[in-house]
């Protein structure tokens, strides 16, 4: 039987491999706002640049630096055996993929979502899409271990990711989401992501101690993330999707709270879907933050967080 998602990443862990680093955290003077919010019963997290630190700040197809993208590419190419099922071009391995690498994503960016939408890139299907050209020139690959084309894929995904963008868990997450757990708050991701995204999560987060059991911490209806909705943040059609999903386990979007270190591409939509809101102002990467936007009534956070010890004061446990 080939390896689950989660059994691969335990499997890469235990090569010891040599993974990105996320730059240190640069602060940011903020003063807290965490009194108690009264009736909390889910608790909505944005992942990249909020439950977790990541390169960049946020979720990304193309980092800042190039060079990153290069590497990541020419790595998956060596993992996974690509070189001599190649179209080559002269040069190292990642200038014959980039390209097409580049002009896959273009090209899935512009498949139509409805008006006032925001089209999510899957990266399973770049990589699938990117697999299939391979074929052309008599690629295999081991079928016992990585399972049929869409499981293979997502595990060329996910370690292409973690080439290109580096993730660690934030300050005090695994003890934020304990309590919230122990509380009896149900917990969710809101988040631009993949299929990979819960995994990568909770890999991230355990090495800062134990978590409960995963059925203890999340429910299928609380997994929201982009890629399987076929939206990014800020598109209505995201927030909308978690709102009936919560409403599907007996939670309204009024005793829902969503937490980001983004206030208007995040936290504003999440406020007109009815969402309460908290700003994560922890440090300067992957903080996006506006003045006029902080002081408006109608679109400025509930609460601010500097820490995610903080969570336990506004949701009372």
């Amino acid at each position: 039987m080939s390896l689950s998602l989660a059994e691969y990443a335990d499997f890469l862990d235990g090569r010891k491999l040599i993974w990105p680093k996320v730059p240190v955290a640069k602060a940011v003077n903020a003063n807290p706002s965490i009194k108690p919010l009264p009736g909390i019963r889910a608790v909505l997290w944005d992942v990249y640049g909020t439950l977790l630190r990541v390169s960049d700040g946020k979720f990304t197809l193309f980092p800042d630096e190039e060079a990153r993208l290069q590497i990541a590419l020419d790595k998956t190419i060596h993992e996974f055996n690509m070189w001599n099922h190649m179209y080559r071009k002269p040069g190292p391995p990642w200038q014959s993929m980039i390209g097409i690498y580049r002009s896959t994503i273009e090209r899935q960016a512009m498949q139509a979502s409805a008006k006032g939408n925001v089209t999510e890139v899957n990266l399973v299907d770049t990589w699938r899409a990117l697999i299939g050209k391979l074929f052309e020139k008599e690629y295999t690959y081991d079928e016992g271990q990585y399972g049929d084309l869409d499981e293979f894929s997502e595990k060329v995904a996910f370690f292409f990711h973690s080439c290109l963008q580096a993730t660690e868990a934030r300050a005090g997450a695994a003890e934020a989401m304990s309590d919230l757990s122990a509380a009896g708050i149900t917990q969710g991701l809101l988040s631009d992501g993949q299929s990979f995204t819960l995994i990568q999560t909770l890999k991230a987060v355990a090495t800062q101690g134990d978590l409960p059991p995963l059925y203890e911490l999340f429910r299928p209806q609380t997994i929201i993330v982009s890629a399987d909705v076929g939206v990014k943040k800020p598109s209505k059609m995201l927030f909308a999707e978690a709102v009936q999903q919560l409403r599907s386990i007996g939670i309204p979007a009024a005793e829902t709270l969503h937490i980001s270190c983004r206030l208007s591409t995040d936290l504003v939509p999440a406020k007109a879907a009815g969402m309460k809101t908290a700003l994560m102002v922890a440090e300067k990467s992957g903080l996006e933050v506006s003045s006029d936007v902080l002081k408006d009534p109608a679109t400025r956070p509930d609460r601010l967080l500097t820490e995610l010890s903080q969570l336990r004061s506004i949701a009372g446990v």
